[in-house]
């Protein structure tokens, strides 16, 4: 239908493409096609017989103007500079304008003669406006009466609109309603109703209605009424191309497998109660945490058919680098004892007479992801999760060295956000965790938390 329609609005503009109007010095208009020309005459054959006229009576010889009806109401004038299948370019008063196809409606020739007669009748119509407004001062003064406040402006004259030029006259004459032109893009607005909309919805097959993300069974009345003022503001187009992109997108539906690999920085506040050992009796709890990189690999199902995805997840912490003074009485004594024999001192002064820390936490998890708009190209969730912490510190001191643990129940609450990357998602996740730890760490923080990059994909 549409190769058709280009086609007869070739055959339409090759029909008239011999076709020229003439303007007369004195305003006439003749239409016809020009036959011959020389430097005093042109020779014009017009529907009435071949016309000869004098060049120096001639004003201008205008090219066949076109008035363009677009999807929506709204029209454009000008000259048709170029047109093919897909695209029109037209000359308008305004600048050179770019047509898609498709929004055209039909297409004109403008009638000279037509726009003189228009220009008349309007110049008609001012005149009678103008006396009119005479005649109501004159009776006015008459009676003794100041004028009116108003009056001369009501009295102005209108400027005529002129004939069927290169003016934006032309668009008077004729009451052409201009379309939004965007860039020298025409922006059609096509009117559309929310009981259009429904009747659309009801019509969709199962299958449109998938791919474009409708519920048949619900009609969302926000929704429509948004599509509906959407389309009367012309930015209906918008809203199909955001559901094109949305279409290509994998359906949230059409998966029920989950993983991810996250990596991010757990805050470990960690305090150790090293009061068991000899030299530190009564002193207080030390702080051995610190900033450390988390790594997360999680594997979900979803549940039934909802947007409640569950499954176990693997996470390991590193506890960064920590020292404090080694209190050990041993240290003192060795030296006191090589001292008195005249050996080196083992321990010199100036030497590492610190304890060092360092350690990891493993956390085996049951995880839980809730999705609130899964098919959207950023989506929220909610996380929880719940399981084991197995915390170990390895503890080396001068004279001792061993590995402290602190093995404790954990869960956690959060947020997170996922963007598509064709199948790929990239997203962000802060989680609080919660560690009621006991033993040598039971004066550390209950709470932790964990912000994350997290990698995923749904098959």
């Amino acid at each position: 239908m549409k190769k058709i329609f280009i086609f007869c609005i070739s055959l339409f503009l090759s029909s008239i493409s011999l076709a020229e109007t003439v303007k007369l010095k004195d305003g006439t208009f003749i239409s016809g096609s020009i036959i011959s020309q020389t430097e005093y005459t042109i020779n014009l054959s017009t529907p009435y017989g071949p016309v000869v006229l004098s060049q120096r009576d001639i004003e201008s010889v205008l090219p066949d103007q076109h008035r363009i009806y677009l999807k929506g109401g709204t029209q454009l004038v000008g000259v048709i500079v170029d047109l093919d299948e897909f695209n029109m370019v037209l000359q308008t008063a305004d600048g050179i304008v770019n047509i898609d196809m498709p929004q055209i409606v039909s297409v004109e020739v403008y009638d000279y003669d037509q726009g003189s007669a228009a220009k008349q009748a309007i110049a008609q119509q001012q005149a009678r406006q103008e006396q009119a407004a005479a005649s109501a001062a004159v009776a006015t003064t008459a009676a003794g009466a100041a004028p009116v406040a108003g009056a001369s402006a009501q009295a102005a004259p209108v400027s005529a609109a002129g004939g069927l030029t290169f003016d934006a006259d032309i668009e008077k004459v004729f009451d052409v309603k201009k379309p939004e032109i965007v860039n020298g893009q025409v922006q059609t607005v096509q009117e559309i109703s929310a009981a259009e909309i429904r009747a659309r919805r009801a019509q969709m097959s199962d299958e449109e209605a998938f791919l474009k993300g409708v519920n048949k069974t619900k009609n969302d009345e926000a929704v429509i009424v948004e599509t509906a003022e959407a389309a009367r503001s012309g930015k209906l187009e918008q809203i199909k191309k955001a559901e094109a992109k949305r279409a290509k997108r994998p359906k949230d539906s059409a998966s029920d497998k989950y993983f991810a690999i996250t990596v991010g920085a757990q805050m470990n506040d960690l305090k150790l109660d090293n009061t068991d050992k000899a030299g530190f009796a009564g002193t207080d709890p030390y702080d051995v945490g610190g900033t450390g990189v988390r790594a997360e690999a999680a594997f979900l199902w979803r549940v039934k058919s909802s947007n409640l995805w569950l499954g176990p997840a693997l996470a390991i912490a590193n506890i960064p680098n920590s020292s404090f003074d080694d209190k050990d009485p041993t240290i003192e004594a060795d030296n006191k004892n090589a001292e008195d024999k005249g050996l080196p001192l083992p321990y010199p002064p100036g030497s590492d007479l610190s304890v060092h820390t360092s350690g990891q936490a493993i956390d085996l998890l049951l995880k839980a992801n809730y999705y609130f708009n899964p098919d959207d190209l950023f989506s929220l969730y909610l996380t929880a999760s719940g399981g084991y912490r197995m915390l170990s510190l390895n503890y080396r001191g001068v004279i001792q060295s061993e590995t402290v643990s602190g093995n404790t129940f954990v869960g956690s609450v959060g947020i997170g956000a996922e963007t598509h990357f064709d199948d790929m998602m990239l997203g962000l996740e802060v989680q609080e965790f919660f560690t009621p730890y006991s033993g040598n760490f039971k004066d550390s923080s209950v709470m932790n938390l964990v912000a994350s990059v997290k990698f995923s994909w749904k098959f």
